[in-house]
């Protein structure tokens, strides 16, 4: 490294920590804090970690070579496996992981006050999200694109692989309805809403058959094409909306739901090429640019924080989320900081798709992406006045909140400058669309569009959200379609055409009957708490992973994210179940009481897994680590030093080892 870049780092860092000063209080205790000093914090805590804990991992940890040759070209079909564009790659792997986590879960988790999300925003995934995404991505493309249940089989064991088979499949069941659910809220009776996000469906097919079939290559092209249209259907929207056509697209939620189920079985049985890479990319664009123009706006406007750093709620008993601060600002602020979700993404769809080993580096920056849009979802919802905050995501009344010292302040004035009520609209959806809004609004020339700049925030949300789904629906299909494999062949077969249109089904209408049934009262909580057990059976995945590389001297890479997350996850999970056996009982015998027993069930299964997968791997960890117990052949899957040799194509197995080369 040059003097003059070692001179730029260190004021980067020093500006860091400058920020974090401000940020934390240290500086300025007895002041409200300004919005621009997370952004910069944030923003310059990404840098340094990507230039230098991210090469470490790339470099010293995982050894990235690109001699290895990834099963992009080796299992080349066309359909699952193929070489994508490096910048279409990320777009389609940051619109597939970006979804509901970091927008709503630092919104609800700012009852806590902005200082204990923001702080696990931006050190957790840094130290576990990206890690563990980057880690699985790496082991994934090594193992021939296998999913993160097949990787536990390989390398651990029969039953931490079943283990991890069955809670990653309830998990993904329960993340797409949580997500869809969010979807379906934003859409209902939302004809400018419904028809932009449909519109962006032949949008996508249109991208994928120009990139593929007309102009293969044309990136340039295809996104000015893309984003072009994409706009001109956001204009379009709000003319369809005061038309005849309206009442096309003012939808039921139960219309909503099965249409959502239908576009997911669509998204998971197409190519990927023809729908759900480009739509993903299509998506990304417009989540980056929207992302970036916001923290503009915060940079210019430099809004002044609001909440406090920390509120009495931290200590339990708060209007949104009762519990305590530890664990539940972890489990609500879900995928910003680190999401189990992630992993699935990591070894279903992208490690399918990487032309070059080192682009693999795209697992660890497309988490600090992630993690910096929560930070701004987080900018947006806390310089709304904490009472008008309450009153948005609560169903209590002005002079409560004023009794908790809370008072409102502009809640009506807001609810005219949006025309729409905006009093008891829980799940943080609103409240950021607010937020979001007022921040588009104060720009110059902006102050008579509050209205159209909230309605494009609920749009930006949805279609957020909605590439989530496609890509998750993909995974899940995968997933019973390796797990049925063991039982009837033919179904593990990817290409195998009865397996795709029977598994996509069965996945589409799992969710689909939950979001039908359930509200994001029961859903969340459940998904939150699922979601980060998935991630710590990630970051056991990639311990043992990095044990069979030969690098038990980096194993704090993931050992210690995977204890402080197993920890803060199970102890959560323990306190869920006890709080929805409590509510049912209350609720009697409704149905409200059913759900609540069953969300109780499922919650207290997934964290029995997961407690199955931590001691049968701490088993295997100790064999191997202090008994020396040596590795068979069908274990060595990595190697440093030499090319990978092809395996045939449609092989299932590991990457060939030349003699003598191990770990």
């Amino acid at each position: 490294m040059s003097l003059g870049m070692k001179v730029i780092w260190v004021l980067v860092a020093a500006l860091c920590a400058v920020a974090f000063g401000f940020v934390t209080g240290v500086f300025n205790p007895d002041e409200k804090v300004n919005g621009l000093w997370l952004v910069v914090a944030a923003t310059c805590f990404y840098a340094l970690a990507f230039r230098f804990y991210g090469r470490f991992l790339s470099r010293r940890v995982m050894g990235l070579n690109d001699q290895h040759i990834t099963p992009a070209h080796r299992l080349h079909d066309g359909t699952n496996f193929y070489p994508a564009n490096k910048y279409v790659l990320f777009g389609h792997h940051f619109a597939a992981i970006a979804g509901a986590g970091p927008l709503l879960g630092p919104v609800l988790a700012a009852q806590f006050g902005y200082l204990p999300g923001f702080l696990w925003l931006v050190v957790g995934a840094v130290l576990a999200g990206a890690v563990q995404d980057f880690i699985i991505l790496v082991a994934s493309i090594r193992r021939n694109g296998r999913s993160l249940p097949e990787i536990a089989r390989d390398e651990i064991g029969t039953i931490t692989g079943t283990a991890t088979a069955v809670a990653v499949l309830f998990i993904v069941v329960v993340a797409l309805a949580g997500l869809g659910l969010a979807v379906v809220n934003a859409l209902y009776r939302n004809a400018w809403g419904t028809f932009t996000i449909a519109m962006t469906i032949p949008i996508g097919l249109l991208m994928g058959f120009y990139l593929q079939k007309l102009r293969p290559g044309r990136v340039g092209e295809v996104t000015v094409l893309g984003v072009t249209l994409l706009i001109l259907a956001l204009v379009m929207g709000r003319v369809v909306a005061h038309s005849d056509l309206a009442s096309w697209f003012e939808l039921e939620r139960l219309t909503l739901v099965w249409l959502l189920a239908a576009y997911g079985f669509l998204a998971s049985v197409l190519p990927g090429w023809m729908l759900l890479v480009p739509r993903d990319y299509l998506s990304t664009l417009m989540k980056v640019g929207v992302v970036a123009l916001l923290a503009i706006g915060v940079i210019v406007l430099a809004p002044t924080i609001e909440m406090p750093r920390v509120t009495v709620f931290i200590h339990g008993g708060g209007p949104i989320i009762p519990g305590t601060l530890f664990p539940f600002v972890f489990i609500t602020i879900a995928c910003g900081a680190i999401s189990g979700f992630h992993s699935l993404v990591s070894s279903g769809t992208t490690s399918k798709m990487i032309e070059r080993e080192s682009q693999a580096i795209v697992g660890y920056g497309a988490m600090l992406m992630e993690s910096f849009v929560g930070v701004i979802a987080l900018v947006a919802a806390t310089i709304l006045m904490p009472g008008d905050y309450l009153a948005i995501n609560t169903r209590l009344g002005a002079e409560t909140l004023a009794q908790m010292g809370f008072p409102v302040v502009r809640i009506h004035e807001l609810s005219q400058l949006v025309e729409v009520d905006l009093s008891g609209r829980p799940g943080g959806a609103v409240s950021l669309a607010v937020g979001m809004a007022s921040i588009f609004a104060a720009l110059p020339g902006m102050a008579s569009l509050m209205a159209y700049w909230y309605q494009f925030a609920l749009l930006f949300e949805a279609l957020f959200i909605l590439t989530t789904i496609d890509a998750g629906t993909r995974i899940a299909r995968y997933l019973v379609q390796e797990m049925g494999g063991r039982l009837y062949a033919p179904l593990r077969q990817l290409t195998w055409w009865p397996g795709v249109l029977m598994s996509s089904a069965a996945v589409v209408g799992a969710w689909g009957y939950l979001i039908s049934t359930g509200n994001i009262s029961t859903i969340w909580p459940m998904f939150g708490a699922a979601n980060q057990l998935l991630g710590t059976l990630a970051l056991c995945v990639g311990t043992m992973v990095l044990i069979k590389m030969g690098k038990a001297r980096f194993l704090w890479v993931t050992a210690v994210p995977m204890v402080f997350v197993g920890a803060v996850t199970l102890t959560g999970a323990y306190e869920l179940f006890f709080m929805f056996l409590a509510r049912a009982a209350v609720a009697g015998e409704s149905g409200q009481a059913f759900a609540l027993y069953l969300d109780a069930c499922l919650i207290g299964v997934v964290a029995l897994l997961a407690m199955i997968v931590l001691v049968d791997s701490a088993r295997h960890w100790y064999g191997y680590l202090v008994q020396g117990r040596p590795f068979s052949s069908s274990e060595v899957l990595v190697f440093e030093g030499a090319p990978a040799t092809a395996s045939p194509a449609g092989s299932q197995g590991g990457i060939s080892l030349p003699p003598g080369k191990c770990c």
